[in-house]
This record gives C-alpha cells, sequence and structure tokens, in this order.
C-alpha cells in the first residue's frame, strides 16, 4: 500500500513530458496510453513508456501504465509489450471503462502469464481499475474483489457523465452540486470492502486551482485517498487536502501499533482498539508517511498488508 495524494497523468507519446515527469513530485504517475495517445500513435507510445520505465529517474514513485479498453483492438499489445519491456519497473496497470470483474480476471491471467514467462515474481504488478460507467459502478463491489492485484479503484467523472447523460461543462465539473456523490461513495464502499484504495479523477480546468480544491475536499470528505492530476500546479494543492494533520497521523501510527503489539484487540488510552480500526488507521498511515514519515521521531510501521 502506498501513497496515491497525487497521481500526474502524462501522455505516453510525448518523450520530453515522460522525461520531465520524473522529476515532478507527485505520489505517483500513469503513463497514458488511451486517451492522451492519437489511434495512430498508439505503437510509438507503447515504446516510448517503457524507455520511460526502463531508463531509471522516478525514484520512489507509484509507477502505473494506463492501457487502452478492452473494447478496443490496442489492449492485449499494450499489456504485452509494457510489461514484457518494463514489468520489473511497473507497480500497476491501470485498466479503464471496466463494466464487470471478468475484465480484471482476463488482466490478471495475461499479467500471470507475462510474469512466468518473463521471470518475474507471479503478483507482482497491480491492476488499478476505472469506474466510469453506470454499469461499472453498479459492478464496483464485484471490480474490487475479483484480483488480489486490484490496489485501487479509480472513478472516472468524465466518461461517466456522459454515459448517464449528465450535462457537465468540462471532465471533472458537476453538472450540480453533489452530482457524483453517490457515485463516490459506492465506489469508496466497494474499496473498503476490498480492502483496497479510491481515487478521485482528474479536474481538467487546471487554472481553476480553487475549483480542483474544492473537488478535492469533496472527495476527501468522503473517504478517497487521492486523486489524478493533470498538470504540476495541482500537485501542491492535492497534498494539502489529502494529508492528514501529523496529530492525526501520530494518532493513527499509534492504534496500528497497539493492535499489531496486542494481537488484534488492545487499549489506547481508554479507547480500545482492534483490527478494524487498525484498517482504517492504515489508510491514514499512508497518506501521513508520505508528508510526516521521513525524519519523524513517530516510528514507522508496516503498510504491506
Amino acid at each position: 500500500m502506498h501513497a496515491r495524494r497525487s497521481v500526474l497523468a502524462v501522455p505516453g507519446s510525448d518523450p520530453h513530458k515522460l522525461e520531465k515527469a520524473k522529476g515532478i513530485p507527485s505520489d505517483a504517475v500513469f503513463l497514458d496510453l488511451e486517451d492522451a495517445v492519437a489511434p495512430g500513435d498508439k505503437a510509438r507510445a507503447r515504446g516510448n513508456v517503457v524507455d520511460a520505465l526502463t531508463s531509471g529517474g522516478w525514484e520512489d514513485r507509484v509507477r502505473t501504465v494506463r492501457v487502452n479498453d478492452l473494447s478496443t483492438k490496442h489492449t492485449y499489445r499494450d499489456v504485452i509489450e509494457v510489461v514484457e519491456g518494463a514489468g520489473r519497473h511497473l507497480d500497476a496497470v491501470v485498466l479503464p471503462k471496466v463494466t464487470g470483474p471478468e475484465e480484471v480476471v482476463w488482466l490478471d491471467l495475461l499479467l500471470t502469464q507475462i510474469e512466468k514467462t518473463m521471470g518475474y515474481e507471479v503478483g507482482g504488478i497491480g491492476i488499478e481499475p476505472q469506474i466510469e460507467s453506470a454499469t461499472g459502478l453498479v459492478m464496483a463491489a464485484e471490480i474490487a474483489v475479483a484480483s488480489e492485484r486490484v490496489a485501487s479503484l479509480v472513478f472516472g467523472p468524465g466518461d461517466f457523465a456522459a454515459d448517464l447523460g449528465l450535462a457537465s461543462e468540462f471532465v471533472g465539473a458537476e453538472p450540480f452540486p453533489g452530482a457524483f456523490d453517490s457515485a463516490l461513495l459506492t465506489i469508496r464502499a466497494a474499496a473498503t470492502s476490498a480492502g483496497v484504495m479510491a481515487v478521485d479523477g482528474p479536474w481538467q480546468r487546471v487554472a481553476d486551482l480553487e475549483g480542483f480544491r474544492a473537488r478535492a475536499r469533496r472527495s476527501a470528505a468522503l473517504g478517497f485517498d487521492g486523486t489524478w492530476v493533470l498538470h504540476p500546479s495541482q500537485i501542491d494543492v492535492a497534498h494539502e487536502v489529502f494529508t492528514p494533520s501529523r496529530e492525526a497521523y501520530e494518532q493513527a501510527v499509534a492504534v496500528v501499533a497497539a493492535v499489531d503489539e496486542g494481537r488484534g484487540v488492545a487499549m489506547l488510552g481508554d479507547v480500545m482498539v482492534d483490527e478494524a480500526s487498525r484498517k482504517l488507521a492504515l489508510r491514514t498511515v499512508v497518506r501521513g508517511q508520505a508528508a510526516w514519515g521521513e525524519g519523524s521521531h513517530v516510528p514507522q510501521v508496516a503498510t504491506d498488508q
């Protein structure tokens, strides 16, 4: 489990932007082979992404690649070429427009075959399904548990609004206040039930940082762990919104440590904490460690459970 307070979108068709992204301090990146790449540039973009991943410089950022959705002819080539070429440098594959668990199962099986063929650790590459339709939302709980590889569920507001016929002014904008709340809560509930993260989609009007901040605060209030960002200027806002206070972080670390030491249940002051408390606190620990962990007097705790 790694922080995804900010997930930077980087077009796979642009080598300059791929290289520049290595120096941008987001928690995670997704190198895009889907919407940001024209149909005629797909093959070239795959090569760019492999080169960018294997040439290093990403430090400890979460590295993901968004492939094309399964209604296209591109998906299997995206997965095979990128994972065979750069699987040792890849944390997860983002699968867009997922409508059911069988799509996640398909990707899981293909990744397993590639990992065995290439000698990679089997199961080492995660899957991040993107929920972008009414059907996907209805099936979110089943999608979240379709594979042990699922690391997060990602909301896609643009295609979701289009699928429902909502009159959004731009990607990320709601046609009226609270229009996406039910969808966000459904995705958060599915993610929580599966023990994975929930990440909000992009805010397309990148110059409107106050609008982005308001949207991020809303998704954070609904339990989301982070958001996609389309421009470096949005990263500081995302980190401001999705980073817990130091006090909240230290309290969460104490909860996790107390439950671990008590082997399932413990008293923390006059409050009883248990495994459910630990799971809730762990998400705060993951986000807090990205900001407060290094150099802190607060002990680090394991976040890979």
